[in-house]
Formats: structure tokens, sequence, C-alpha cells
């Protein structure tokens, strides 16, 4: 049972850092107005993506500052997530303490 909750734990890990990246990419995409954000299609993924990150990110926001307009909250909530992963799967082997 608690096998199964933290494998369920560690896919929804995954699906975070895609969703993540995606965010990342579509707002380079933006950057360089290689997509239009006022295609319906394009606005409604955005809004998706970004009301699905910001929550995450927004805490990180706050405590690590932009370096020369770069945001690096992505990067240390991906530093997060593995070590989270990384001890649900050590507490999954049993080599948790």
């Amino acid at each position: 049972m608690l096998f199964a909750l933290i494998q369920t734990l560690l896919m929804i890990l995954g699906l975070v850092k895609w969703i993540v990246i995606i965010m990342i990419i579509m707002s380079w995409l933006f950057a360089f107005n290689v997509i239009n954000g006022s295609n319906q299609v394009v606005a409604m993924i955005w809004k998706l993506v970004d009301g699905l990150t910001d929550p995450l990110l927004r805490p990180i926001r706050k405590i690590v500052p932009n370096i020369s307009g770069l945001d690096l909250s992505p990067i240390v909530l991906f530093i997060i997530i593995f070590f989270i992963e990384m001890l649900l799967s050590s507490w999954a082997r049993g080599m948790f303490f």
C-alpha cells in the first residue's frame, strides 16, 4: 500500500516537471515572438500551464532574485523535486534512515 502511494507521488512529481518544462519553453517562445499570445488556443494553454506552475514558483521567486532578468525559480524547483524524489525512492527501498 505504501509502495503504491510512493509510486503515485513520484509519477505526480514527474508530471510537475514536464509542466514546468512546457512553461519554460512557452515563455521563451513568447519572448522571441515565435508564438502569439492573442491566439485563443495558445492563450488557453498558457493560462493552464501558468496556473499550475505559479503557485509552486511564487514562493521560490520571493526568495531567489532574478539574475540579469533570468528567472532561476524553475531550476530551484527542479532541485527540490529531485530531492523529494530521492527521499521517496530511498524510503520505498527501505533505506530511509
